[in-house]
């Protein structure tokens, strides 16, 4: 009745308008969609880097295990001091805020190592899958004018031509130790660039999203969805291409967690069972599809879940109502909602014990410090279930397109 009436008293009052354009949502609704909706804002560190933030897991638990990597571990004072000999190596290679640095390694302590090292010299991380064609990481580099590459020393026949600076984390890793391990204090702050990655391309050339500190930290701290602490393992599964990664790792790392980091190379539902239970993960991201696998094949494995996300495309109803069944008090089970554009998530939908699920599973409702519109075709509020298109803003949101 209230669409209606709109309608008609703008039929009165814009009789030159086109009837696309005319005002349907009433003030009350508008209201709710535009501002109680969307009301997210929280406490957090915005203008605090990734780096700084780090430091304060270091000073907290020195001696905690930050990373573990099949028999090798670090703990927060050892993975600190090799980032920080890196770092000052990439600093005198003329790393710094806004410098793209190249990232080509399989899962391990070095990649770790590395990804710290490029933000704490204040620059940004280009993650580059070895598995890539070799004329996409040629047109990756091209595209950032990345002056630095990180490699290890077996992945670097897989590698375009490069004119720029090469270091072997391997290899090199003699001179990068003699490097002064001292902190690089205030090289970057919440507002530079955090990382460069790429769109797959599927509707022409990949965009490379330029994702900044703030974004990172708004994800992983003070935030909704999830609960972050020292007593988390987080298992670091997704390739560091695949914006999942972000939330493995930071959420870890900056919240005094332990990361356990899976092995290289593919891995079979079997592995990751093993994985999860060894290392007694408690926080897990799966795509939608290894996601009903591990429903079919080894729901025990998810039991010590204590927190398992779940998303990248739409879930499975079915398998979403077995999990949900199992759950054990504390539990939950999170349908995650985000383009690479919106720093992995922007909707979330928690669920737990006796949640009910229908037809289908919801992408919830906005994580904090994140705003979602419905909007139409004249880009006004969709009244509610009228479909439009979502539109993202927040923290939350990336800076632009690199170069666009």
């Amino acid at each position: 009745q209230g669409h209606l009436n709109n309608l008609l008293e703008a039929f009165v009052t814009q009789p030159d308008q086109c009837l696309g354009e005319l005002p349907i949502v009433t003030p009350q609704e508008r209201e709710q969609l535009l501002v109680d909706w969307n009301q997210t804002t929280s406490a957090y560190p915005r203008d605090a880097s990734i780096a700084a933030l780090f430091g304060e897991q270091v000073e907290l638990a020195p001696d905690a295990v930050a990373v573990v990597f099949g028999e090798e571990s670090l703990t927060y004072r050892e993975l600190d001091e090799r980032a920080n000999r890196l770092a000052m190596h990439l600093v005198n290679l003329g790393v710094g805020p806004e410098v793209v640095v190249g990232l080509c390694v399989e899962r391990s302590l070095e990649m770790v190592v590395a990804l710290l090292g490029i933000l704490k010299a204040g620059g940004a991380y280009l993650p580059l899958d070895p598995e890539y064609p070799t004329k996409r990481l040629a047109f990756m580099l091209e595209d950032t004018g990345a002056p630095v590459l990180l490699i290890q020393s077996w992945l670097e026949e897989r590698l375009p031509a490069y004119d720029g600076k090469l270091v072997r984390l391997d290899k090199d890793w003699g001179s990068i130790e003699r490097e002064a391990p001292g902190q690089l204090q205030g090289r970057a702050d919440g507002s530079s660039l955090a990382y460069v990655m790429y769109t797959s391309g599927s509707t022409g050339t990949p965009k490379g999203v330029c994702v900044e500190q703030r974004s990172v930290v708004r994800l992983v701290k003070s935030t909704n969805y999830l609960e972050f602490g020292p007593d988390e393992v987080f298992l670091q599964f997704a390739p560091i291409s695949f914006d999942a990664s972000t939330l493995e790792l930071w959420g870890a790392l900056l919240n005094g967690g332990k990361l356990a980091v899976h092995q290289a190379g593919p891995a079979s539902v079997d592995d990751l069972g093993e994985a999860i239970r060894r290392h007694g993960v408690t926080v897990l991201w799966l795509t939608g599809a290894l996601f009903n696998q591990m429903v079919d094949r080894d729901l025990g494995a998810l039991r010590g879940v204590r927190q398992l996300l779940a998303g990248g495309e739409a879930l499975s109803a079915d398998h979403v109502r077995r999990v949900v069944a199992d759950l054990g008090e504390g539990q939950r089970l999170v349908n995650g909602y985000g383009p690479t554009e919106g720093t992995t998530f922007t909707c979330c939908h928690v669920m737990e014990r006796g949640s009910e699920v229908g037809a289908t599973v919801p992408i919830g409702r906005p994580i904090a410090n994140t705003r979602v519109y419905v909007l139409d075709e004249q880009l006004q509020p969709a009244p509610v279930g009228v479909p439009g298109e979502l539109y993202i803003g927040g923290d939350g949101l990336a800076r632009e397109y690199l170069h666009q």
